[in-house]
């Protein structure tokens, strides 16, 4: 694993129960990130989503890819930059995300125009794809 969730939120303002990434699997620098998610049964969503047939909120999976390519684009040294979540296109739900999966999210780098980033990102479970979306991401330095 090449970053755990401390190192990830050393990047990451997010925290629980809104860090909706635990690790990083593979990453080439401005291009590509694997990462992932332990999704189980004490996530706060299940008491909600729905308690008799648990599933992960598909705009969950998409904050998590979005979170992903934030990882992407951020430094650790950087502790007055804020990621922004811009926009999503040709989002597709394509299998449930259940207690006990581990979601692997993929992030590709496409291109950046006027200070938006534009990333191809995808989630699965055992090699299956469960979504897959387009985002658009800005970073806002300052923080304010």
């Amino acid at each position: 694993m090449l970053m755990d969730s401390v190192e990830i939120m050393k990047i990451l303002p997010h925290r629980y129960p809104f860090l909706l990434v635990d690790g990083v699997l593979e990453k080439k620098e401005g291009e590509y990130i694997k990462a992932f998610k332990n999704v189980t049964i004490n996530e706060p969503f299940f008491q909600g989503h729905f308690p008799a047939y648990p599933i992960m909120p598909g705009v969950l999976i998409l904050e998590g890819l979005a979170q992903t390519a934030g990882l992407l684009f951020l430094k650790a040294d950087k502790d007055d930059v804020v990621p922004l979540f811009i926009g999503v296109e040709k989002a597709r739900f394509k299998r449930e995300v259940k207690p006990g999966n581990v979601l692997i999210y993929e992030v590709n780098y496409t291109m950046e125009r006027h200070g938006m980033i534009f990333v191809k990102a995808k989630a699965s479970v055992e090699g299956k794809v469960c979504t897959v979306a387009d985002l658009i991401l800005g970073i806002k330095e300052g923080g304010e």
